[in-house]
């Protein structure tokens, strides 16, 4: 057998081996080269958007006032917190914004809290005093939903002469307003059971028979006022205060008791 050698010693067959084991990785890396260019050139897909939030509208059947509806919307933050919550007053609504779970627990607590408030019967009883002995005794009534205000009024509007100078022409102008006169009672429970907090306002006004100097159409008039906040227990009386009345001696003694309704 003759072997071929160079003058290092190496056979030319086995140069011949290695340059095309050479050729061969170059091959693979142009290939891999093309083929990076290749995906690095093809259009990325279009993201797609997520889907939007669920979202759920709940109008209130029993919260009417603007306070409560804040109070209740607090409360839905702070439990649900995960939650977007948002009051709109136009409709009177809750309008909730969230995943599932977290509309189903924000519904719970609004349905815990819209609750219909509980309604109660305000008895006054006003007599006239002529000294330490009853000369007249008047008994009113009021129906109050906790939290919110009842009041009645009993008299008469009375037309009072209003009138002005113009200052240019020293002409006289004059206009009619109309003042409420007689008995005014107004009332505000708040609590909850047996621990009732009144807020009461009693008024009494009348026209006096004099006149006030100021011209023949001002009038005099004789006001009391009585205002009271009292802790109350259903069922048992309490005596509020009593009113003087202007130009006599009688006064007024205000007595009141609340009873609630089903």
């Amino acid at each position: 057998m003759i072997l071929n050698w160079n003058r290092n010693g190496i056979s030319w067959g086995h140069c011949a081996r290695l340059l095309v084991l050479v050729a061969l990785v170059l091959t693979g890396m142009a290939r891999g080269v093309r083929a990076q260019e290749a995906e690095e050139q093809k259009p990325c897909p279009a993201k797609t958007p997520p889907p939007p939030e669920p979202y759920a509208t709940v109008y209130l059947k029993n919260v009417s006032q603007v306070n409560d509806a804040n109070d209740l919307q607090t409360a839905v933050r702070n439990i649900a917190s995960r939650a977007r919550v948002y009051y709109d007053q136009s409709v009177n609504a809750i309008v909730l914004r969230g995943s599932a779970e977290d509309l189903a627990l924000a519904q719970k607590v609004i349905a815990d809290l819209d609750l219909p408030k509980k309604a109660y019967r305000l008895d006054y009883t006003v007599r006239m005093m002529d000294g330490a002995k009853a000369a007249a005794t008047q008994h009113y009534s009021l129906v109050v939903v906790l939290g919110e205000r009842g009041q009645l009024k009993l008299g008469n509007r009375v037309p009072l002469v209003t009138g002005k100078v113009d200052a240019d022409t020293n002409a006289a102008s004059s206009q009619v307003q109309y003042m409420d006169m007689g008995l005014s009672i107004s009332g505000t429970l708040t609590g909850s059971g047996d621990d009732l907090i009144l807020r009461t306002k009693v008024e009494q006004s009348t026209l006096a028979e004099d006149k006030s100097g100021v011209g023949p159409q001002d009038p005099v008039l004789h006001q009391g006022v009585l205002e009271q906040t009292a802790r109350l227990a259903p069922g048992k009386a309490m005596t509020l205060g009593s009113l003087e009345i202007p130009g006599g001696s009688n006064r007024l003694e205000v007595e009141a008791v609340v009873e609630g309704l089903k």
